[in-house]
């Protein structure tokens, strides 16, 4: 029996509030500049906004999927086979994990502005890591990718 995959791709992107933030921060930078004249001015406010609005992007440029065989959060690639069980935080548990009961040894693709989380057990005895934490707006969705990720490999 063939066992179709789930498949998951989430981008982990900034809030929309803060894009407003970078023409913000473009706009002061030009404010600052306008003594200098009309020209210093104009290229503050838009090399101020564009150098924001490229850090706003990177940040939020963090993927999670599900691949064949693979878990890839951010730049850690984590075969499925090295993966236990995952177990959905709602806001409240997410901020305890990643705060007072978090692991030092621990990998962690951590946004503060995605208020719920998936933590997913490391299970290798190799890999000193002993879980993941993982933002996502989605928890229960990248939890039943991962299950049926592992059960098509498993088949």
């Amino acid at each position: 029996m063939l066992v179709r995959m789930q498949p998951y791709d989430e981008r982990l992107t900034v809030p929309r509030s803060w894009w407003l933030i970078a023409l913000t921060a473009g706009a002061l930078l030009g404010v600052v500049l306008l003594p200098l004249g009309l020209v210093p001015m104009l290229a503050g406010l838009t090399g101020g906004t564009a150098a924001a609005g490229v850090a706003l992007s990177a940040y939020g440029s963090a993927r999670i999927r599900v691949t064949s065989g693979s878990l890839v959060a951010g730049a850690a690639r984590i075969p499925l086979t090295a993966l236990g069980e995952a177990r959905v935080l709602d806001a409240e548990e997410a901020l305890a994990w990643r705060t007072h009961r978090a692991d030092a040894r621990a990998h962690m693709l951590l946004r503060g502005y995605i208020p719920t989380a998936l933590r997913v057990e490391v299970t290798d005895p190799e890999d000193p890591t002993p879980y993941l934490y993982l933002s996502t707006r989605s928890p229960e969705r990248l939890a039943s990718a991962l299950a049926v990720a592992s059960r098509s490999g498993q088949s």
